[in-house]
């Protein structure tokens, strides 16, 4: 703190008089618990089977041509972060030429630029057995900002087996569904039809809307080589969206770190031998009891663990297996 200036009341560990302010006590716990699991994590890395591909040029590119006053490209990449991280689905947010190996599932929201190179490398991961998901506007323009001469997803749309005849920002929402979960689609919609020769699966249609959409395909899955791509041409409602991801991660073998209580994160780390550590977070104000299915170590508190461990509000857990 600063006795004038822009610093006047600039949060601290210590008041202008010396003194320790509330949160000294849990800096001090928190540098005890950097001490304890310090050594233990600093060998190991998230373990994902999910990676969401982040574009800060498609970020500025869809800024500038919203389309919807809506329409937010950090909003949408959310919109898929979420239905994982409540079922304890790690996912890595990764730069849009990221390698992908290793990953099961790649979710590329709102892939809006896309180049040869970029349409070359997805390609290669779903014929070698990953999942894509393609979601709205995506293959519009090119690497430059400048659009496309073919109608979406451009160089993706033999990998999706649909083009796009159409999209309409949309003032009211609109009803989807499928097989898989009934919902409506918000701020904008996608009119799919199958490229010629394709069979893409069609998994949810539009219901009775603006004429245009009505019975139209608005989710698809097409197979290629020992993958698959996903396209959803709806930005979906919270619910149909979970429903919609859930089977995604289910049909590509992804399962969640741990069934947990709400409000209870989980995620493993691993190191290069394949040791993990698991991690439990509650981020929930009151506590909440977490069944383990292995007894092992919590290295917080220095005590054996196994059946139930409770948490105390924003308590946290980090536990080894027992060997």
């Amino acid at each position: 703190m600063a006795p004038g200036g822009q610093e006047q009341y600039w949060g601290t560990v210590v008041d202008q008089a010396g003194r320790p302010r509330p949160v000294y006590e849990e800096v001090q716990c928190l540098g005890r618990d950097f001490a304890a699991a310090g050594p233990l994590l600093a060998a190991t890395t998230p373990v994902s089977e999910v990676a969401i591909l982040n574009s800060y040029d498609d970020r500025w590119a869809i800024g500038i041509h919203r389309h919807h006053e809506a329409f937010d490209y950090v909003a949408h990449l959310t919109s898929y972060y979420r239905p994982l991280a409540r079922r304890n689905i790690a996912a890595d947010v990764v730069s849009v030429d990221a390698p992908l190996d290793g990953y099961k599932v790649v979710i590329a929201p709102a892939l809006h630029l896309v180049d040869e190179e970029r349409s070359r490398r997805l390609r290669a991961f779903v014929e070698g057995g990953g999942h894509l998901v393609l979601t709205v506007r995506s293959g519009m323009k090119d690497d430059r900002n400048a659009l496309l001469s073919s109608r979406q997803p451009g160089p993706l749309a033999g990998l999706a087996g649909i083009e796009v005849e159409d999209y309409y920002a949309l003032v009211d929402p609109v009803p989807v569904s499928g097989a898989w979960f009934d919902g409506t689609a918000r701020i904008w919609a996608e009119r799919l039809t199958p490229l010629a020769g394709a069979e893409p699966r069609v998994l949810a249609r539009y219901g009775e809307a603006n004429g245009w959409l009505d019975g139209k395909a608005a989710v698809t899955l097409c197979p290629c080589g020992r993958g698959s791509t996903y396209f959803v041409g709806a930005w979906l409602d919270d619910e149909a969206q979970q429903a919609l991801v859930d089977r995604i991660v289910a049909g590509a073998g992804v399962a969640p770190v741990l069934e947990t209580p709400a409000g209870v994160e989980a995620r493993r780390r691993a190191d290069a031998q394949g040791n993990e550590v698991l991690l439990l977070i509650n981020h929930a104000r009151g506590e909440r009891t977490v069944s383990l299915p292995w007894s092992g170590w919590e290295h917080l508190s220095g005590t054996e663990v196994g059946g139930e461990l409770r948490l105390s509000p924003y308590g946290v857990a980090v536990i080894t297996r027992a060997i």
